[in-house]
């Protein structure tokens, strides 16, 4: 008995090569019976598929902190757009095929050409602008460094812009990778009496890199009258100090973030390394972006005078319970602080709250599709001086903390704080106490604290 030898396809469908090509370049020239066209565009996507897994292997987050780098998101774009070039001329290239092969016309495939040609459009469309606004975020997160003196230059502007005082370079740097890392946050107020309330939210986070440990110690806006490194009596909150300190120049000749961040630094015992100042109103948008938080209000907010509404309404009400918090509400309830029973101390510890909420989003898979706008909400809200090649060192700590209940959070109002005596100038205030400051410090970062140390 003879056998015949296997038939090959007679009539491949054009649209059948089309879709196929679609799914992976080169597999509808293989269809076609055109295995050497279907080498030449399968093997580049293969090699750039494999590449990319390798790199993913290390975790979707550390590879988007990749990117933050400007050669390596150019690079993204770059290759995003051959790829869809290359894919759309396989899928075109394919259809044209069988109809080449055959007597036989095929109906139209225009159809099904154009539907997946423009997915393959509006997905790369998407990669390129992740890749894009990943460009532009590194420029705004991590802004060049502004050299801060009394007398500017001819071509430099002698009254630099609220936005530029939030630049320093890193007074410090942790000694070892396996150093402690304590990085200030501070807010950026824009919506209002933006030179007098910029500073209103001090917290200082400090992270252990080898065991994960993290604290969050808020500090007060009206923390006053205390003795800077230098020996220099502070009288006035707290909360003014760089301001005073970019007005004084001859005083303050290092401006006024980084003297904020050294004494922030003496009264808490460790030198801060790096700072993030947050935009209060772009808050809200990152917030938004990352599709709101989730917060377990401790108890019923009930704020008559609260007037920072984008619609002119005021008061900011909230029942105690968990909370699905968009923007604007998430804002309100960090800024919040007439309510009964609420103060500067309670508004700090749900700063401390969102702050942990919002982290908590930002390592959900499920916000990769909106991932472009939410790196453009991100790159808008926060500048840093904190080092890039450091961040995934960051993600990881971040990501080894599971739970809210992991990190440790202060705020230094009472016990670690006291009014002076009453008839004292300068209204409403707070006074550190030292000793109970020494002995969280110790507590906190051990040997490293200068409160440790004899005589400190």
């Amino acid at each position: 008995m003879t056998h015949e030898p296997r038939r090959r396809i007679t009539h491949p469908s054009p649209a059948v090569a089309a879709a196929l090509s679609f799914l992976w370049p080169g597999l509808g020239q293989w269809y076609a019976g055109r295995p050497r066209e279907a080498a030449i565009f399968a093997v580049p996507v293969a090699a750039i598929f494999v590449a990319i897994l390798v790199w993913l292997a290390g975790g979707v987050e550390r590879a988007v902190l990749d990117l933050l780098i400007p050669g390596v998101a150019i690079a993204l774009i770059v290759l995003v757009v051959a790829d869809g070039v290359w894919r759309l001329s396989s899928m075109l290239h394919a259809a044209q095929l069988p109809a080449g092969r055959t007597a036989v016309r095929r109906p139209p495939t225009n159809g099904v050409v154009f539907t997946l040609g423009m997915v393959v459009l509006l997905t790369h469309v998407w990669a390129v602008a992740v890749g894009w606004s990943l460009f532009e975020a590194s420029g705004r997160l991590f802004p060049p460094p502004v050299v801060v003196g009394p007398t500017p230059g001819p071509s430099e502007s002698a009254t630099p812009t609220p936005s530029d005082h939030f630049v320093a370079t890193p007074q410090a740097t942790p000694e070892s990778e396996s150093a402690r890392i304590n990085v200030l946050l501070t807010g950026i107020d824009s919506s209002e009496r933006r030179e007098h309330a910029l500073t209103d939210t001090l917290v200082v986070v400090s992270v252990d890199p080898i065991s994960g440990e993290t604290a969050m110690i808020s500090f007060p806006r009206d923390i006053a009258r205390f003795t800077m490194s230098d020996g220099r009596f502070f009288r006035d909150k707290i909360n003014s100090l760089m301001t005073y300190a970019n007005n004084h120049p001859e005083e303050y000749p290092d401006g006024g973030l980084p003297t904020l961040i050294r004494e922030l630094g003496w009264l808490l015992g460790v030198p801060i390394h790096y700072y993030a100042a947050v935009d209060l109103a772009g808050f809200a948008r990152l917030v938004d972006a990352v599709g709101g938080v989730d917060v377990d209000n401790p108890r019923a907010i009930n704020d008559p005078t609260y007037g920072g509404w984008t619609d002119g309404r005021v008061g900011f009400r909230l029942s105690a319970g968990r909370h699905h918090l968009d923007g604007e509400t998430a804002l309100a309830y960090a800024r919040s602080r007439r309510g009964a029973g609420d103060n500067d101390f309670t508004r700090a510890r749900r700063q401390q709250q969102l702050l942990v909420a919002l982290r908590a989003r930002l390592t959900d898979p499920t916000i990769l599709p909106t991932l472009p706008a939410i790196i453009d909400a991100g790159s808008r809200t926060v500048r840093t001086n904190f080092p890039q090649d450091r961040l995934d060192e960051m993600l990881e700590i971040a990501q080894a903390v599971e739970g809210e209940e992991e990190i440790s959070r202060f705020v230094l109002g009472p016990p670690y704080a006291r009014n002076p005596p009453a008839g004292t100038p300068g209204g409403y205030q707070l006074v550190l106490d030292l000793d109970r400051l020494a002995k969280l410090s110790i507590e906190l970062f051990g040997a490293d604290s200068r409160y440790a140390t004899a005589g400190g």
